[in-house]
């Protein structure tokens, strides 16, 4: 099994739900900060949902959060562990330049 710590950055800028990141087959991911900036005066909302591939269904682990102007904010205060096929989802209420960097462990 190896593991193999990892940075990934998002740039959005569509209010089209967008994949961040998805575990590939038969690994794990441990995302242990999601770190939200907007760069922009607007105040955008921004949501996130896991798509749970095993039981075919999407759940919320952000509802409609309110991003402060030219500001960045950590979304989690808990790791979040994303298992095979899992994907990790984002939404933005505008088309305002909003970045997503994450720090996570992927584990195969």
């Amino acid at each position: 099994m190896a593991n193999n710590y990892k940075f990934k950055g998002v740039a959005l800028a569509t209010t089209n739900e967008t994949a961040l990141i998805t575990a590939e087959a038969n690994h794990s991911i441990i995302v242990k900060s999601i770190r939200v900036t907007n760069n922009t005066g607007n105040t955008p909302t921004i949501s996130m949902d896991v798509l749970d591939s095993s039981a075919s269904a999407e759940f919320t682990i952000l509802k409609t959060q309110s991003l402060s102007a030219n500001t960045s904010t950590e979304i989690l205060s808990v790791p979040l562990v994303l298992e095979a096929s899992d994907a990790l989802k984002a939404t933005v209420s505008s088309t305002d330049s909003v970045h997503i960097t994450m720090s996570y462990l992927d584990i195969s």
